[in-house]
């Protein structure tokens, strides 16, 4: 009887022995909240319906509609609002025939973006997300590169407007976002490559231009989001307003 007792006690003893090896195993991997933890950063992209990380890319989910009153608004939205003043460059504005609707976006950028070996153009269409969830165009109107020039008498009084499929968009400054949400030196949102977008001023009030920038519209410094420094980009009152060449870094994608 007593040998069947030690042979049992032996038995649970392995067994606890195993389940300890087992457990602090666990215990010295991260665990998956950490690996999804999303940076605070991006909680100022206020327009997401969602954000999620899954340790390679934050997932950004938006309706892609402004949240600022805007002539491109149906009528019968209580964003709607007639404009007939200036827009950007003190163009007088000119209503082109597109409406705003609601979109689907999926972004999904770097959680670590880095310099790329070969900077890919940036094409038509989104190539990033603002904090109140819009997209971000470049700076071309249409195919071969076309001038914005011939467009921009078309932006809303915030300095956005919708194409056809009634997809609204920044091509240059969102003048909400600068003058309502945030100031002119602020996070207005980030390109498809991860890297951060800022307003046409710096920190201490110093105005951006293209001429300061480099050929991707863009230099790297601290800021108040990233005080260990990030490369950036600004937007500017001059061509070519947000981007140059190309991404700077690698792009993720976008869906919808």
């Amino acid at each position: 009887m007593n040998n069947k007792k030690s042979v049992i006690s032996k038995y649970v003893l392995a067994i606890i022995a195993i389940s300890s090896i087992v457990s602090c195993s666990k215990n010295n991997n991260p665990t998956t909240s950490n690996n999804t933890t999303v940076p605070a950063v991006y909680s100022k992209i206020y327009g997401a319906t969602s954000i999620t990380n899954d340790g390679t890319f934050i997932t950004i989910k938006t309706n892609g509609v402004p949240d600022h009153k805007s002539a491109y608004y149906p009528t019968t939205n209580a964003l709607y609002e007639a404009y007939g003043g200036t827009t950007f460059g003190g163009n007088t504005f000119v209503k082109n025939p597109n409406t705003i609707a609601t979109q689907s976006f999926t972004f999904k950028i770097p959680v670590n973006p880095a310099v790329a070996t070969n900077h890919a153009a940036t094409p038509l269409g989104a190539i990033g997300v603002a904090l109140n969830g819009v997209a971000l165009y470049n700076q071309y109107a249409g195919p071969n590169n076309q001038a914005l020039a011939g467009e921009i008498a078309s932006f809303d009084k915030y300095y956005g407007h919708p194409q056809q499929t009634g997809q609204y968009h920044y091509h240059v400054e969102p003048l909400y976002l600068t003058t309502v949400k945030s100031t002119k030196s602020g996070l207005m949102g980030f390109l498809l490559d991860g890297f951060p977008v800022y307003g046409p001023q710096e920190e201490n009030g110093a105005v951006v231009t293209s001429s300061g920038l480099d050929v991707y519209h863009g230099h790297t410094h601290s800021t108040i989001d990233f005080p260990n420094g990030i490369y950036h980009y600004h937007f500017t009152a001059d061509s070519p307003y947000m981007n140059g060449n190309g991404y700077y870094g690698t792009p993720g994608t976008v869906t919808q």
